[in-house]
């Protein structure tokens, strides 16, 4: 039985902790960190077999899609059409750029505030979308997130130097057996704040 730190939450295991497993990928291999991608007998398809063999599947797609761009063998292929306009590159580059804005934010403030400030971001400046819907969708995505990772599959996502501030939150959540009414209500009061701007925003407008 090994401690092991994770996001700075110290936790006990029983799994083996393997410490001359190297810390780098090869192009092509028959296990990652001691995760076996095959079939096990009597238990099913081993720890690494989606991620693996999902991943030779998108490899053996990519390889065939420039094969036949390279042979002409589409009518993409033999387009000699602008591949991209000067809005649509605008639009992939800022979304590259927040991209990297957000995983220079993971580790700095968090995966959380970095998702808040993203979505933000994402859905109202460059979507355009309603105040309603991005409430919605920039409140409850990263509680949900929260809900799945941290409670569900009890795997902490990196908060950075926002760790702290879900002390409160980590003793409530590991001292209660209920803790999913407080996620569920959350969520209910992000959807009624959500319904009430919009009701609101559109007597203004009428």
């Amino acid at each position: 039985m090994k401690t092991v730190l994770l996001a700075g939450i110290r936790r006990t295991t029983n799994r083996p902790v393997n410490e001359s497993t190297p810390r780098y990928l090869t192009p092509l291999t028959l296990s990652a960190d001691g995760l076996a991608i095959g079939w096990v007998p009597g238990k099913g398809p081993g720890s690494g077999f989606w991620p693996f063999w999902l991943s030779v599947g998108m490899l053996l797609a990519s390889i065939t899609t420039l094969v036949r761009w390279f042979l002409r063998a589409t009518p993409e292929s033999r387009s000699t059409e602008l591949y991209l306009s000067r809005a649509s590159l605008t639009i992939v580059g800022t979304s590259v750029g927040a991209l990297l804005l957000l995983l220079v934010g993971i580790h700095t403030v968090g995966m959380y505030i970095s998702l808040f400030v993203f979505l933000f971001l994402y859905v109202r400046i460059l979507g355009h979308h309603s105040w309603s819907i991005t409430i919605f969708i920039v409140l409850g995505a990263p509680v949900g997130i929260f809900a799945l990772f941290e409670w569900a599959l009890q795997i902490p996502l990196p908060k950075a130097m926002t760790e702290e501030w879900f002390y409160p939150v980590f003793d409530v959540m590991y001292g209660s057996d209920h803790f999913w009414i407080y996620i569920v209500g959350i969520l209910a009061t992000v959807s009624v704040v959500s319904v009430l701007v919009h009701k609101f925003l559109e007597t203004k407008n009428s």
